[in-house]
Order: structure tokens, then sequence, then C-alpha cells
């Protein structure tokens, strides 16, 4: 069952990429969404059968074939199953399954919908090898294969220059977290010997307080491979340094944003964190840092979003945001918490860019919400489908009686920040509070800047405007129901009285650690901290965008440089433009010229080489073929020769 799931999508890539041709670009859709949904209903079953229904918990590895040996480096390809595994599995074939099926409608007027499909199923595929995977080598398959799909996804539109700049950023940013966590995978292998999970894991412990010499310090190893592990997930989930590639691949199509950027690729970092869960739980130093990271990050893209006019920008900042509360739980040895989050920050995310599809679907392919509102009485379905997917994400509900998703999950991640009762806890709980508010004001005020007020379309656009085919919402009405039932249905399981039984498998805590049972008996008032958040911010928006629109204009000319740092994201791409991207680039124009250009060039094709050939075409011309030019010569050689003898006197008599 478990090779279904994995190697259908494959199979889909490869038909609709190279039978595309026959099948048609309807038929390539159709074949691919097919595949994911056979996927994605055995998956569900996996998580019932594994974690849900387990009586025990259920681990097993199903070898597939004999893959490197080198020496002491032996490795299978083998799919390794336990609850985290079959949890990843429902995220990322239930979400791409579905937005498989919007991509019929959303794409249907593109002339390259094969390589579209194809494209999305071979990402779905590396992200199944990823989450599955048994061993550091697979994971890094996996990691680099999803890397190289949403390349190829987020430059589609490969004729537009901002999509090819956007595709070709989200790659070298990522490859600055991989070479730390290919670091981290050759010192797995230089001290365990070996890169299997059960062999690293299970001899973890024996590493503890082990240090290395580096430039004359003493370095503790666990230390030294969490933070290298740890750097490839900041690349591959947009964390703060490492961040700034994921608001520019929004130049990719829609459903690639919801399917790549906010519920399964950038997630890929936190699974990575939580499947080394006994590595980071023996490192005190690894967990503060991603703890400070995660909490920063929070805070950091909450801030940018508040200010940003793109509707998808608006939620990849979202995104960013609440990727760093998953690092945050993470940190603080709250693993279930934090995949509690990304479980059901699929539903409402994957809601919220699909949604956003649905407007700018709508509106000729605008995306500027400075260009939209009043599209209310026009798109009522996709208002309400993005209405529960704001209020999941901001987290609406009554503490203690109930709520959407997001209110399960992201409340969860701020009570464990305050019951961690540390200073990196203390750090994360005010940070992940203070993004709750703006999370709350940035969503409501995407709300009414697109759907409310009055109308600041052209005519001839609003003359188009139109509701999404059922092809669109279909998947939009199932997501709905994931954003508002997932956190009420799976919280006993995930982080309630069942987590230690559910979790027993994958996840790893030590006897300290009791952050989950201490996250329950935080007081009232910190479990009501995000929801008074969540209604400030809601009031905030209503205030500025509905009841005096004329405010925020007033309020950014009055704070015009705060303005302009969020609304510039704080300058990092400048500051890297100017540290990193201008000194490569002099260095790389030096090389060139200097080194390429006149040293190499100069002393070598253009120096000793062109003047050897200047000699050999001069040489070459005395070879004329006529005879009486050779007897000339020779006869001047002969000449010359008798001339000598008789001034040197050789030959001469005594």
């Amino acid at each position: 069952m478990y090779s279904i799931i994995v190697f259908l999508p494959l199979l889909g890539a490869l038909i609709a990429g190279f039978f595309g041709r026959w099948i048609g670009a309807r038929g390539a859709g159709i074949l691919t969404s097919a595949f994911l949904a056979v996927s994605a209903v055995l998956s569900i079953w996996a998580l019932y059968s594994v974690g849900l229904n387990a009586h025990e918990p259920h681990m097993e590895r199903i070898e597939v074939l004999r893959w490197v040996t080198s020496g002491a480096l032996d490795v299978y390809w083998a799919l390794r199953i336990d609850t985290l595994t079959v949890v990843m599995l429902v995220v990322v074939t239930f979400v791409s399954g579905l937005v498989h099926i919007y991509s019929i409608g959303y794409m249907s007027h593109d002339p390259h919908q094969q390589r579209f499909f194809s494209y999305l199923s071979l990402f779905t595929f590396a992200m199944l090898m990823l989450v599955t995977s048994d061993n550091f080598l697979q994971l890094f398959f996996g990691w680099e294969g999803v890397g190289l799909a949403s390349y190829l996804l987020i430059g589609f539109w490969y004729k537009k220059p901002s999509a090819c700049a956007a595709a070709i950023k989200a790659f070298i940013v990522n490859r600055v977290g991989d070479f730390g966590f290919a670091l981290g995978i050759f010192a797995i292998f230089f001290v365990f010997g070996a890169i299997d999970f059960n062999t690293v894991f299970g001899t973890a412990s024996e590493q503890v307080g082990q240090t290395f010499n580096f430039l004359g310090y003493e370095v503790d190893v666990l230390t030294t491979i969490c933070l290298l592990l740890f750097m490839g997930a900041m690349g591959k989930s947009a964390q703060f340094f490492l961040h700034t590639w994921l608001p520019d691949a929004m130049e990719g199509p829609t459903p690639v944003s919801a399917l790549i950027h906010a519920a399964t690729m950038v997630t890929a970092g936190v699974f990575l964190v939580a499947r080394c869960s006994p590595l980071f739980e023996l490192s005190e130093t690894a967990l503060w840092v991603v703890t400070i990271v995660g909490a920063t990050t929070a805070f950091f893209a909450a801030t940018v979003g508040l200010v940003q006019n793109d509707i998808k920008r608006v939620i990849a900042y979202s995104t960013c945001s609440q990727l760093g509360y998953m690092f945050a739980a993470l940190g603080l040895g709250a693993y279930g918490v934090a995949i509690f989050h990304l479980f059901t920050h699929a539903f409402f995310k994957a809601l919220l860019f699909l949604g956003s599809g649905s407007v700018i679907h709508a509106m000729s392919d605008e995306q500027d919400m400075r260009k939209m509102g009043g599209l209310f009485p026009h798109l009522k379905i996709t208002w309400a489908m993005m209405l529960i997917g704001t209020i999941a994400l901001t987290g609406v509900g009554i503490p203690g009686l109930f709520g959407t998703a997001g209110f399960y999950s992201k409340d969860a991640i701020i009570e464990a920040s305050y019951a961690a009762h540390s200073g990196a806890g203390s750090f994360a709980f005010w940070m992940t509070v203070l993004a709750a508010l703006m999370t709350s004001f940035y969503s409501w005020r995407l709300m009414f800047m697109t759907f409310h007020g009055k109308s600041r379309a052209s005519k001839e656009v609003m003359s188009h405007v139109h509701e999404s085919p059922n092809v669109m919402l279909v998947p939009l009405y199932l997501l709905a129901a994931g954003a508002l039932l997932a956190g009420i249905v799976f919280a006993p399981y995930f982080i309630g009285h069942d987590e230690t039984h559910f979790w027993a498998s994958s996840l790893f805590r030590s006897e300290s650690n009791h952050i989950v049972h201490d996250m329950h008996e935080v007081p009232l008032w910190v479990k009501w901290s995000a929801t008074v958040m969540m209604l400030v911010g809601f009031v905030l928006a209503w205030v500025m965008y509905i009841r005096n629109p004329a405010l925020p204009k007033r309020l950014a000319e009055q704070h015009v440089l705060l303005y302009r740092f969020l609304l510039n994201k704080w300058y990092f791409d400048e500051i890297y433009d100017f540290l990193l991207v201008r000194p490569a680039k002099w260095l790389g124009r030096f090389l060139w010229k200097k080194g390429d250009g006149w040293l190499i060039d100069g002393f070598g094709p253009d120096g000793v080489a062109a003047r050897v050939i200047d000699v050999t075409n001069r040489v070459v011309k005395l070879q004329t073929g006529y005879v009486f030019h050779y007897a000339f010569v020779m006869l001047i050689g002969v000449a010359a020769l008798i001339t000598y003898f008789m001034f040197s006197g050789i030959g001469g008599t005594h």
C-alpha cells in the first residue's frame, strides 16, 4: 500500500511529461489528479490504522532496493512508516490532490498544462520520498528533489523575467541552507559510522558531552550536528535570514503557491527537526537557537505582512510567520504541538492561497488589493471560503469550548512557550502573542480590502468578474472542512491525553521534558491572550479599512520611515544585495576580465600561443611550391657556404 502511495505520483509525472502530447491537457490533469486521489485515500487509511486506531506504537520499515554500497556506507532505499510519516502522507497527498483538481480549472487556458501537471506530480513524489525516508541520504534525495521541482514550478512561466529571477533566487538561497544540511550528514556519518535513522538515533546518547577541536575551540559534537541540520531547515522553511526567497516565489502560478509554499515543501524543515528529535533533545544549545530563530521569524514576517499590497504576498508572509510558530514549538521540545500546527496550517493556508487564486482568476489576473474592493456581491462563495480560512488562521474560538483549527494549534504553541519557564520560552511567548495580533490585523485587512468597501477596479475588469467553476470550488469546500474541524477532531491525539501514545514511535522527549503536560496548566489569561489579540486585530482592521479608509494613508505619511521599513521587508534584499550580491558580481567580473581575460588569455591563447601562430604563419609562406624558388634558395645557400669557407680559411693550403 505504501509503495502505491509513494510511486503513483511518479507514474503520473512520467505519463504526463512523456506522453502528454497523446493524452492531451485534460487527460494529463485528470490522470494525475486521479493518481493523487488514490494516494490520498490510502494515506487517510494509513493514518487511521497506524495512528488513530493503533493499540500499540507502530514502526514499520519497507525495503525497496539496495541503493548505495561504498566502503562502510551501505544504504537501502526503504520506507519508514510511523505516526509522523502517515501524518505527513495525509498532508502531502490530500493537499496535492486538491491542488491538482483545482489546477484543471485554473490552468485551463495555459498551453503547457501537461508540463505543469507533470511538475506538480514530480514535486509530490519528491516530497513523499522525503517524508518516508529511512536514512539521511534518502531524505536528502527527496530534499533536493522538491528543490528542483519548486525551481521548475516557480519559473513555470519562464518567459516572464520576474518568474525566472524568483526561481533562481529560491534555488540559490536554498543551496545555502542545503550546504549546511550536507555538512550535517557528513558529520553524522563521521561520528556514527552510519546514516540510517535507527542506528543514529539509537546511539545518539553515547555522544552526549563529546567534543572536537575546531580552530582551537572545543565544540560539542551533537550541537554542531543539530545546528548544521537546522541550517538546512532554515533555508527550506524560509526562516529568518534565509527567508527572502519565499515572497518572490509567488511569481509561480497560484496552485504552486498553495502546494509548495503553504502546505508541503516549506514544512520540510519542520519535519526534519521533528524527525531528528532524538538528536535535538540532547542539545540544549541547539533547541535554544531553534526557539529564538522561530520566534523571531514569527514576529518579523508578521510585521512585513501588515503593509503588503499583493494578495499572494500577504499570505506568503503569513506562511513564513506560521512556520516561525512551528519552529518555536520545536525548540521548546513540544514536537507534537509543532506537527499539529503543521497539520492544521496545511488546510487553512492552502484554502487561503486557492481562494486568492479564485479572486485573481475573477479579476483578470490582478493581484494588487489596492485595485480590488467590493467583490463580495460577485464572489460570495469565494468570500465564504476565504472567510473560513481567515478565522482559522487568526484562531477564532473560545478557550475550553470550541474553535477553528488554528485556534487549537496556534494557541497551543503560545501556551507551550509560556509553560517552558525559560528565557527563550518567554521571548517566544511575547513574540508569538504579538504575531497573533498582527496576524489578525493583516488577515482581516486582506478580507476588507478585497471584498468590502467601494470597488477600486476599472469598469472593464469588473464587467468580467465571475465566480470560479466547480472544479476550482470543490477543493475549497474540502479544505474549508479541514480548516474548521481538523483542530477539534485531532487535538486529543496530537496534543491531548492520547499524545504520548500517538507519537511514541516517532517523536522523542526526554524524561525531564513535560512541556505538553505543563502547557495545559498555564494561567487563564495566557489561554485567553491569543483570543484577545485576535479580537484587537480585527477591530483595528475594521476601523482602518471599513469605518475610516483614509486612516491608513495618514498613518503611513505620519510614520513614513517605519512604513517604508516594513514595506521594504526590513531591507533584507537591499542589505544582501550590498553585502553579498554586488561583491560577488565584482569578484566575478574581476576574475573574468583580469584573471581570465588579461592573465590566462593574455599570456596563453592571446600571448605565447598567438605568437607561435604568427611565426608559423610567416614560415609557412616560405613554402611556395615552385621549383625555381627552391633552386634559388639552394643557390643562395651554396653561395653562402662557399663565402664562409673562403673567409674562414677552411680547406686552404699552407
